[in-house]
């Protein structure tokens, strides 16, 4: 199954004061200013073994190597990065009319994490599944790991 996250306010809090991972050794603190959120990195490693691809799906303009290289020196691989400019290029692609700010389904995602609700609902109108999890609840991991199981067994263990 293929699950994809979004960064800001999902796996990058803003506010310094909620739990995030450990700083990375230098000097990628000053190259990487932004830290994952706590829970980050067990949660992608225990998706993987599983046999599950970890996607980001962000409306960010991080460059995608950016992105990659944050997660790699973390030790997590990231199977997909879509970023803003990967996004129009893939799913607005020419379009007049107006396409949700995410689509998964575009990029063979299953399952997709993100703290804002109009994409939930984007989710709904256009037929994908959306997980919500709140920027400061610290039991976020075991909810995305039984949604996780959850959409496994409607898709039928793929």
């Amino acid at each position: 199954m293929r699950i994809s996250f979004d960064l800001d306010e999902t796996l990058i809090l803003s506010n310094p004061v909620y739990p995030c991972e450990p700083l990375l050794g230098f000097p990628f603190p000053f190259v990487y200013t932004e830290r994952l959120r706590k829970g980050t990195i067990d949660l992608m490693k225990q998706l993987r073994a599983c046999g599950h691809e970890v996607c980001v799906y962000t409306t960010s303009e991080r460059p995608v190597r950016h992105i990659r290289k944050l997660f790699r020196r973390y030790g997590i691989h990231l199977a997909r990065v879509v970023n803003e400019a990967v996004h129009m290029e893939k799913v607005q692609d020419g379009r007049s009319e107006i396409m949700p700010s995410k689509y998964p389904p575009k990029f063979g995602i299953d399952l997709h994490v993100d703290d804002d609700v109009s994409v939930s609902q984007n989710g709904r109108q256009f037929g994908f599944r959306v997980l919500l999890v709140d920027p400061v609840d610290e039991e976020w991991v075991p909810k995305v790991l039984a949604e996780v199981e959850r959409v496994e067994r409607i898709l039928g263990g793929r």
